[in-house]
């Protein structure tokens, strides 16, 4: 048995006991036909990623849960791996060559897909090194990444089958489009945030009629270059006349229809609406009621092109404030009026997006969305918390359909080649040589890729080796639980539920446990421009791992943002150096080789293993419906109140006393230190790993010990109260010895007045180590002289204690003296300022209230201070 180091050093202890895990295998999920498989696939974090204070919080919750598994022994597999990060990728390697004065396309898609690999390879596993200082228990002999072969062979497997489906189609429609990143984005990748704009109100001349005009009000005004009708309601009856009449679009000169369509609202502006079906998804569906031409007037980089004449070459912005001006000076602007709405950006660079109709890959969603709505609805999948399933409904039940394709390099190309000879696409799982229709050999690939989340959607089952019927995938599919914050319920969730259900015809896990974000210490979000970002590496470096994950799982209830305080990392640190001395103490009193009971148990041996066997309960009850704040919460006070506080205080008597006694006392404390270190193990496992390597154990690591489990045996409710019971009347007399000022050294004798005497007999020796009591009487009714006693009254007992044994009565006139000189003089101080009549009208409201709240508790703390003087008289 070793000797622990003085000083708890998270530093050193974690890279050893972290070494140790690893070279031992002790992460590696093993399939075993005895065991219950339980899985876990980690949500692949950005290949180009640091470990945040996010992934610090999902990364803990999840390897809570598999440590846990671990120990009450299934087969434990929590699958680790990278997302290849199409956009952020691809943008921090652009970034690189910039510096370089060169762009991809000086390099050439092959070539530029070489320095990105390279540098995937350089910066890749960065992430993954970081979650291993947080002590992550991943299998990193399974390590994978999106773009690794079997994951490249799994999306295009499914690219080929929902093709032929008829799930995945090529089409022109509106998309949201990043001028920036050039790429379309889905519509879970545009956030919408308030703008200030303005409205722009634009008259449109009738064809043929003099004088005559109609109003239309745009926030775009530069999308007007493509407009190619002007809608109104068709109950509207202010224009039923101008229906199939012609306008003359400004600035253009085209002519354009006037359409009769529902969607235009009657109550809303003039009731008149400018249809741009190429830059506005409403005005496009619109446009195909009405069979409307489709012109593009803003290219992929945001600038007008040939379409809108004299405006060529303009950046959107500049356009806009060119088209305004020329119609202010033409005569077509009526009026600006300033507008507050919400715009789309782009969730990766934060640049407007821009509606525009482009032809794009798409995946057909409402039939994958309805088998992936049944199986929440059915309970086949369930949410935690269950108010999560609604927003997931609501939303597959609205979904559109999502469009895949991206206009980057890096990524999965879409596996669809174009016969130069017929058009034909040819879609194929393998690279064709020649057309599948015409038998033409020149074929051309398409250059875009799929969306990330496309590759991420099929995670839970390529990383086990689909479409391979491998034996990791039999026996691990589905896996056992999800664990996420609610940001990506739609960017991921929903696309692997759709996807499991689809390719394997299973729900890919049963339960998606949703977190909330972590957020700084005032609630807001974290981000680069408030300068409120947390480093967990810093935190890790200043407090331990250990300290920062019961940081991020303390006090946070399931599907709720969370604030961070470093304070509560402090507070944490503080708790593992409590329980590394408790540890130490143990240790230093221990001369036994063997961790068990003794035959004999005393009152309060038996009250803390009651309190450690109902806390195993509670404890697997709370990790089995993710209440895993309120478990670690537990835990906490557990060890740091009954066992550190009270137990430890309780047994010390026992260690200087006779080989029975104090036998029994070290065994029963190595047992409960064992136990508690099990139920800690999950939430902080670097320390509770090294403190039972010193201990006496059986097995290799403390990581696949069985976890504890209640049992009847230990249920000792009798001792449990009568302990307690005795522990109350102990807080009782440290509280009234605090409020009197008596000095350690002072031993009065207590007088115990209670109907249950068997028990506040067998507490004597407590009452007299933990409460310094000197004799003690027990009674059945009030002492005769309790009028001179000072009283601490619990729910079992009264405990009187004469005065003169508890103070210095001339001392403690003196100070009562003092103390009632200042509260009356601070009393006619604030009494003044409230007969002042200038003050209490004019000062605020709360102001003067306050005034007058601490006059009243003046006022009290005088007429205590002078009882208490009159009582301390009476004993002189």
């Amino acid at each position: 048995m070793k000797e622990l180091p003085k000083i708890y050093d998270p530093k050193a202890v974690e890279e050893k006991i972290y070494k140790m895990w690893v070279d031992g295998d002790y992460f590696k999920g093993v399939r075993d036909p005895d065991k219950k498989p339980f899985t876990i696939v980690i949500p692949p974090p950005n290949v180009t990623g640091q470990l945040h204070i996010g992934h610090a919080c999902d990364n803990t919750l999840q390897d809570i849960l598999i440590r846990y598994k671990r120990m009450q022994g299934y087969a434990a597999l929590w699958v680790p791996g990278t997302d290849h990060a199409g956009i952020a990728t691809q943008i921090k390697v652009e970034a690189k060559l910039r510096e370089e004065g060169k762009t991809r396309y000086d390099l050439g898609r092959e070539a530029f897909l070489e320095r990105v690999w390279d540098w995937k390879d350089k910066y890749g596993s960065t992430i993954i090194n970081q979650l291993k200082k947080l002590g992550s228990s991943c299998d990193w002999s399974r390590e994978r990444f999106t773009m690794d072969e079997g994951c490249s062979k799994a999306v295009r497997e499914v690219f080929v089958n929902l093709y032929n489906k008829g799930l995945i189609y090529k089409g022109s429609r509106i998309v949201n489009w990043c001028p920036n990143c050039i790429t379309a984005l889905s519509n879970e990748e545009v956030t919408y945030e308030e703008q200030a704009s303005h409205l722009w109100h634009i008259r449109y001349p009738v064809k043929g009629e003099k004088d005559r005009y109609v109003t239309v009000a745009t926030t775009r005004p530069e999308t007007m270059l493509g407009d190619t009708a002007v809608a109104v309601n068709p109950n509207d009856e202010r224009y039923s006349d101008l229906v199939g009449k012609t306008l003359i679009l400004p600035l253009v000169g085209r002519e354009i229809p006037v359409v009769a369509d529902e969607y235009v609202d009657t109550a809303f502006g003039t009731g008149c609406v400018k249809i741009t079906p190429a830059h506005d998804p409403n005005d496009f569906e619109v446009g195909l009621r009405h069979s409307l031409k489709v012109i593009r007037v803003i290219d992929d980089k945001g600038y007008i092109n040939a379409e809108g004449g004299k405006y060529e070459g303009l950046y959107r912005d500049e356009a806009r404030r060119v088209i305004v001006s020329d119609l202010e000076q033409q005569g077509w602007l009526v009026k600006t009026e300033d507008y507050t709405h919400n715009a789309g950006v782009c969730y990766r660079c934060g640049k407007n997006v821009e509606p525009i109709v482009s032809p794009q890959w798409f995946v057909r969603m409402q039939p994958l969305a309805e088998p992936a709505i049944a199986a929440v609805k059915d309970g086949r999948i369930k949410f935690v918390p269950e108010r999560f399933s609604k927003i997931y409904i609501n939303w597959m039940e609205n979904v559109h359909d999502w469009c895949i394709s991206r206009q980057l390099w890096w990524g999965h190309q879409i596996p669809a080649w174009y016969c130069e000879e017929c058009g034909h696409i040819n879609v194929s799982k393998e690279d064709p040589v020649k057309c599948e229709k015409c038998g033409c050999e020149k074929l051309t690939r398409d250059e875009d890729v799929l969306d990330t989340w496309f590759s991420s959607a099929l995670w839970p089952f390529s990383t086990l080796g689909w479409p391979e019927k491998t034996e990791d995938l039999a026996y691990f599919y589905p896996t056992s639980v999800l664990v996420t914050a609610y940001d990506i319920i739609f960017f991921w969730v929903a696309r692997m539920i759709f996807s499991g259900l689809e390719h394997t015809g299973e729900a890919p896990f049963p339960t998606v446990f949703i977190h909330g974000l972590v957020r700084d210490s005032e609630g807001r979000k974290m981000s680069k421009s408030l300068g409120n970002g947390v480093d967990p590496l810093e935190m890790i470096d200043q407090y331990g791992a250990d300290a920062l994950r019961m940081n991020m799982v303390s006090g946070v209830s399931p599907g709720n943002d969370m604030r961070f305080y470093t304070s509560k990392c402090e507070a944490y640190r503080n708790f593992a150096n409590k329980l590394w001395n408790a540890s130490r103490f143990v240790m230093m009193n221990l001369t036994i080789d063997k961790n068990a009971l003794p035959n004999k148990l005393r009152l309060e041996d038996k009250w803390i293993l009651s309190k450690l066997n109902a806390l195993t309960r509670e404890v697997t009850e709370n990790i089995d419906k993710y209440e895993l704040g309120i478990a670690a919460g537990k835990i906490y006070d557990f060890i740091w109140d009954d066992f550190c506080d009270w137990y430890i205080e309780l047994a010390k008597t026992r260690l200087q006393g006779d080989e029975e006694s104090n036998t029994g006392a070290q065994k029963v404390l190595c047992f409960v230190l064992t136990e508690t270190l099990k139920l800690l193990h999950p939430f902080m496992p670097f320390i509770t790993e090294e403190i039972w390597q010193a201990l006496p154990h059986d097995g290799e690591v403390l990581m696949t010990q069985h976890w504890p489990e209640y049992s009847e045996k230990l249920r000792f409710e009798d001792e449990r109260a009568e302990m307690e019971s005795i522990m109350s009347a102990i807080k009782a007399v440290r509280t009234l010895r605090a409020e009197k000022n008596v000095p350690p050294s002072k031993r009065p004798g207590i007088s115990v007045v209670t109907d249950k005497a068997a028990t506040f007999t067998d507490g004597e020796p407590f009452l007299k180590k933990l409460a310094g009591a000197g004799d003690i009487q027990i009674l059945a009714s009030d002492p005769e002289n309790a009028s001179g006693m000072a009283v601490a009254i619990t729910e079992d007992a009264k405990l009187y204690i004469p005065l003169a044994e508890l103070v210095d009565a001339d001392k403690e006139l003196e100070r009562i003296a003092k103390e009632l000189k200042k509260s009356e003089e601070d009393y006619k101080r604030v009494c003044s300022k409230l007969q002042n009549e200038s003050f209490v009208s004019k000062a605020p409201e709360q102001v003067v209230a306050a005034e007058r709240e601490k006059a009243a508790r003046l006022e009290a703390l005088i007429d205590n201070l002078k009882e208490s003087a009159k009582n301390l008289e009476a004993l002189k």
